[in-house]
């Protein structure tokens, strides 16, 4: 059964500060893409990136919107890849948290690999992660901004049935879409061209 939306967190961002109900960014970034893909471009061998340090999500999930209970269209993310160093993970029990307040997306905390039909992987974007209660401990009155764009927010609902932060604490994240084109925004959390249909764990 469709676990409840997840994303709404792509839109709370911006409603909460048109209505003045989140507090305005503290960190402002902006990156040229072109330097971000060749920069990140060595990672499309998940050899190097396993080299690096990067581990693949130990749920073993590619996250993909229609899992989530959002419209199918919206496509997927992905299998994500984790830097445990850059986000700082603290040990396994509960909840997965962390103190990361790690924002460089010229060494991103999470690669994001779409799985293919003959078991390989293909890099499709980047990501970056910062635990709220680690961000606002340094100071930090609102989320960072990338870019022109505010990062999304996710915190799990307890009134909801859904896990509206996919078993972690509440945190701040950012994906940006390097190698597989978006229709409309390359900072967007789902990519409409990325799929899940071949990796192991994937059910319609």
């Amino acid at each position: 059964m469709p676990r409840k939306s997840t994303m709404r967190r792509a839109f709370g961002a911006a409603l909460g500060c048109l209505f003045g109900l989140a507090a305005s960014p503290v960190l402002s970034a902006e990156y040229d893409l072109e330097e971000l893909r060749a920069n990140a471009e060595k990672y499309q061998d998940v050899n190097v990136a396993l080299a690096e340090g990067y581990i693949p999500d130990p749920s073993g999930m590619c996250v993909y919107a229609a899992a989530e209970g959002l419209p199918p269209e919206w496509g997927g993310m992905g299998i994500h890849y984790l830097r445990p160093d850059l986000l700082k993970l603290a040990p396994p029990g509960g909840r997965v948290d962390g103190a990361s307040t790690h924002t460089d997306f010229m060494q991103p905390a999470i690669l994001l690999y779409e799985p293919q039909a003959d078991g390989s992987m293909v890099l499709v974007g980047i990501e970056n992660l910062v635990f709220e209660a680690a961000w606002k401990a340094e100071g930090n009155d609102g989320p960072p901004m990338t870019s022109g764009r505010m990062w999304d927010h996710m915190a799990d609902n307890p009134d909801t049935p859904g896990d509206e932060a996919h078993g972690f604490m509440p945190h701040y994240d950012q994906h940006v879409w390097l190698f597989r084109d978006h229709p409309s925004d390359p900072l967007l959390p789902f990519n409409p061209n990325v799929t899940c249909e071949h990796a192991p764990m994937h059910s319609n």
